[in-house]
């Protein structure tokens, strides 16, 4: 018996010595040399050309990406095997940081008045800070503190609740950072969805990671203490074969429009579905129906305005021919390489989820479960929370939102407009999971210490849980958002 470590290489490197290593006789050390020596084009030959993808799932890689919006960072991280943490947007000082203006924005006019309402909104940012500070200690003085709290403790926790009513003024193109650890396989699947998305940001990013693959790269890594560098190795390109295959997905960027030409056709001569806004935040629960049809109707949600019943209802008014249609346009561009779509893949619980864009960006998080997201929109309106009129910020709030929904309004059906949106508005989304998962989510985001916004998403989960399955729903650990305790972060 014998254990094997090795130091870091470069992700192609790894990924030929382990595929070659459950691919012959040799040890470890005899595949890591034949690689160094005759390697080169292993990867090329057995993933690209052969069609074996969990060869590149034994070569992992290292992103970060700096200063990309909001917008940017949700998409980057919407890969089910994902390992990464986005720049937390507590504590930073807004007050001289710059907006990520989308490349859409062509026109001069356009441009200014994103730049000024943006700097409307992180001032009022600030304000509501500095009011909800106080107003806290007024209401959760530190006499009253849990004992052995020292008084930096309560400074830090009181800050922290404050920023938990401010960073809903914050807009989605505020600039952040994301930092990841992917396969290859992962990396290539990001990169051409990437390359095929409706934002400009996101398109460049893609050609960016795709040209950084065939880069040595730009932070090296050294012993701090004695200033030594590992071995000239570790600095080589980290996928090279990556970059000269990774075209943006054919399959992304026609799916959509090949499903709601078809929608188009067949729907709304005789449907005529309206859309439907949400007036507050909120859970629904649909329990599962025949597969084909529940497909279908996932499908169809991202590109409707339409509640999720809405559409299922519809779905269930077609005859078997119109629904195999509906799912032959889904993947009419689909090539060998190319997997179904999330959206085909079932799982017991569907969640409906209303609320606002801060609480999904912390809800999008979970990877153990399908994210379904409606176009960014403010048909739904906006979340306030309590504390905003309590600090005497209601106008103040009120007004800088509603420049904010306005310039979205005039800038048109451009996906662009949604980086002025702010964390306040409200977005609708599907979260299809396992009871496993549900339970997890509604544990972990009920506590105390989480956001009032997910708290109240979790706890309506349990409750739909509750209402259309007793069965399992009384195994659930949740916390009700009426315990509280502010102090504790």
């Amino acid at each position: 018996m014998n254990i094997v470590t090795a130091s870091p290489m470069p992700p192609e490197k790894a990924a030929y010595a382990l595929a070659r290593y459950s691919r012959s006789k040799d040890s470890f050390r005899e595949s890591l040399s034949w690689v160094c020596n005759n390697g080169k084009d292993f990867l090329e030959k057995f993933y690209f050309g052969y069609g074996h993808a969990s060869v590149a799932d034994l070569g992992h890689t290292i992103m970060c990406f700096e200063g990309i919006s909001e917008i940017a960072a949700v998409e980057i991280e919407d890969e089910q095997l994902w390992d990464g943490q986005a720049k937390s947007t507590r504590f930073q000082d807004f007050s001289n940081i710059k907006p990520v203006i989308p490349a859409e924005f062509v026109i001069e006019e356009e441009r200014d008045a994103h730049t000024a309402v943006f700097a409307k909104l992180l001032a009022a940012y600030n304000l509501v800070s500095a009011a909800a500070v106080e107003k806290l200690r007024e209401d959760l003085p530190y006499q009253f503190a849990p004992a052995g709290m020292t008084l930096a403790t309560y400074n830090r926790t009181i800050s922290a609740r404050a920023f938990d009513v401010a960073r809903y003024l914050l807009p989605m193109g505020i600039p952040t950072n994301v930092g990841q650890v992917t396969s290859i396989r992962t990396l290539e699947k990001q990169i051409r969805r990437l390359g095929a998305s409706s934002f400009a940001e996101l398109r460049e990013v893609a050609a960016k990671m795709k040209a950084a693959c065939a880069e040595p790269p730009n932070v090296q890594y050294q012993v701090v203490d004695t200033g030594t560098a590992p071995p000239i190795s570790d600095f080589n390109p980290p996928a090279p074969s990556l970059a000269k295959h990774c075209e943006p997905s054919e399959f992304e960027l026609y799916r959509r429009r090949d499903l709601q030409n078809w929608y188009e056709a067949v729907v709304e001569s005789r449907w005529g579905l309206e859309p439907k806004a949400a007036t507050s935040n909120g859970v629904k629960l649909h329990m599962p129906m025949s597969g084909a049809s529940e497909i279908l109707a996932t499908l169809l949600y991202p590109g409707s305005r339409e509640p999720y019943r809405s559409t299922l209802s519809f779905v269930k008014s077609l005859q078997w021919d119109e629904v195999k249609a509906g799912l032959k346009a889904a993947v009419a561009h689909r090539s060998s390489h190319d997997e179904l779509p999330r959206e085909f893949r079932d799982q017991a619980y569907t969640f409906e989820i209303v609320c606002d864009l801060g609480a999904y960006r912390d809800l999008h998080r979970h990877r153990r479960c399908q994210q379904i997201r409606q176009d960014y929109t403010i048909m739904h309106g906006y979340e306030t929370p309590e504390l905003i009129e309590g600090a005497g910020c209601m106008g103040l709030y009120q007004d800088a939102i509603g420049e904010a929904h306005a310039l979205f309004n005039m800038l048109g059906s451009t996906p662009a407009a949604a980086y002025i949106l702010p964390f306040a508005t409200r977005v609708r989304f599907l979260m299809k999971m396992d009871f496993a998962e549900a339970e997890y989510i509604c544990k972990l985001r009920s506590g105390v210490k989480g956001h009032p916004s997910y708290r109240l998403i979790a706890w309506q989960m349990f409750e739909e849980m509750k209402a259309l399955n007793t069965s399992l729903a009384w195994m659930m650990q949740v916390t009700p958002p009426s315990v509280k305790d502010d102090l504790t972060r």
